[in-house]
């Protein structure tokens, strides 16, 4: 008998790692995926448990996840669940790809589609020249083969996506057919349909009942089969690192607009008022954080180039009011650009309207703030230095002739006065030498004829 047909136990003694996926799939995902399958192959798990509620996500990602859990030399199960979760779209793929896939009662699976960057289903259409029911064959009994609908394109992504599918389930004696069908015409099933049509391993109430279930049950594992240990097994809840955390919070479209914006803002703003410093450091880092973002997620650069020029409107209008055509045009520009820039289809990864609107109006009113905020303080002049020093108004810090220490502008400096001054009396600065003031006492009368320093 070959020894990859002779049942082994796993380790009774091992862990069960237990991984979560909630939301749509992406680059984050994948790297959480892979790092808890190395996890549990480092301390020598009994099992690895995947709690799945996701729509779906993106192609690359779902790939590179299938073909971890199909190398793993720890066994897979992935179980949908809670109670009204789903395993649609991508998560159907990587349901079949396990080496147990298992649900809990009322969720379902399937819709598993794939769908173009444009976000344009790649179902063909009912073939027009396909022959109807009742229609005679030709005389001559030949048949005329009907052009395929859709584009090359479309037939291309939609063939590969059903071989693949089909090869998941047949890898571990699942109905293919019924795969087919959810990729070709988007078929979902419940759990107790697909437990019924062979979809699916078992269905279980909650964790501990899928446990249960899978004590003794035998999986193939890398051209061996494994019997499975897990009753009495310890839980070992696997979380996420700072890093995978970090890449799932900035690769949200909508994160990646703020980060966007945050960082023109920044840039702005460092650009009229060389110096700042922090504005500029922190513009940088938030345009660095969201180009990131862009290469892991599906976007579409025309949306991108309509954002820019949205950008570019809105502060046109602050540098030359037009009575709002140009900051009017700019906020469209923004809000459109947004929409197209991220509607890619992929669930998960769109943007909400009201959140796009939301953000084009607040960045509108702030850029135009920015800018007329920014004309001001250049046509103020010198709030600095000398120019503002000299014709200020201080207090004595103490009484004195000649010599003796004044609070001026939230400091205390040296000044010189050729009249005594005495303590808390007001002297107003006649003349700056290096750090040494020259002042004056003046009386309160003379303080309110004197002009405001602008």
């Amino acid at each position: 008998m070959l020894l990859g047909a002779v049942p082994l136990a796993a380790n009774a003694e091992g862990d069960v790692v237990v991984l979560t996926i909630d939301g749509a799939i992406g680059v984050a995902t994948s790297d959480y995926l892979a790092s808890g399958l190395e996890h549990a192959e480092e301390t020598g798990a009994e099992l690895v448990v995947i709690n799945m509620d996701t729509p779906g996500g993106l192609v690359s990602s779902m790939r590179d996840m299938a073909q971890n859990i199909l190398n793993s030399p720890v066994p897979v199960a992935t179980y949908v669940t809670p109670a009204g979760a789903r395993a649609d779209s991508a998560g159907t793929y990587l349901l079949l790809a396990s080496h147990v896939a298992a649900m809990t009662p009322t969720t379902h699976i399937g819709a598993a589609t794939p769908v173009s960057l444009t976000g344009e289903d790649t179902t063909p259409p009912p073939n027009p020249f396909a022959p109807e029911a009742g229609d005679e064959p030709a005389e001559d009994g030949e048949t005329v083969d009907a052009p395929a609908p859709g584009s090359a394109m479309d037939r291309k992504v939609l063939n590969d996506a059903v071989a693949y599918i089909r090869g998941l389930a047949e890898r571990y004696g699942r109905n293919a057919d019924w795969a087919e069908k959810a990729v070709t015409e988007a078929a979902t099933l419940t759990a107790r349909e697909a437990l019924e049509l062979n979809v699916i391993d078992f269905i279980a109430e909650d964790r501990a009942d899928l446990l249960a279930q899978l004590d003794g049950h035998e999986v193939r594992v890398q051209s061996e089969t494994v019997a499975l240990a897990t009753a009495g097994a310890t839980i070992d809840e696997f979380e996420p690192d700072w890093r995978i955390k970090l890449l799932a919070v900035i690769a949200n479209p909508e994160i990646v607009l703020l980060l966007g914006m945050v960082g023109l803002y920044g840039l702005m703003y460092e650009g009229w008022n060389p110096g700042a410093i922090v504005p500029g450091v922190v513009g940088v880092i938030c345009l660095l954080l969201a180009a990131y973002a862009l290469q892991v997620i599906p976007v579409n650069y025309a949306g991108l180039a309509l954002i820019i020029v949205g950008i570019g409107l809105m502060v046109a209008e602050a540098f030359a009011p037009s009575f709002g055509a140009l900051g009017l045009g700019g906020i469209a520009a923004f809000v459109f650009g947004s929409i197209i820039m991220f509607d890619s289809g992929v669930p998960g990864f769109g943007v909400s309207i009201t959140f796009v609107v939301g953000l084009g109006l607040v960045m509108a009113l702030f850029i135009i703030w920015l800018v007329s905020f920014t004309l001001k303080l250049h046509r103020r002049g010198a709030v600095s230095g000398t120019g503002s020093i000299v014709g200020g108004v201080g207090t004595a810090v103490e009484d004195f002739d000649g010599e003796g220490k004044v609070w001026l502008e939230g400091e205390s400096w040296r000044a010189m006065s050729s009249e005594p001054v005495r303590k808390d009396q007001a002297v107003v600065v006649v003349a700056m030498d290096g750090l040494v003031l020259s002042v004056e006492p003046v009386s309160d009368a003379d303080i309110g004829q004197m002009q405001p320093q602008s």
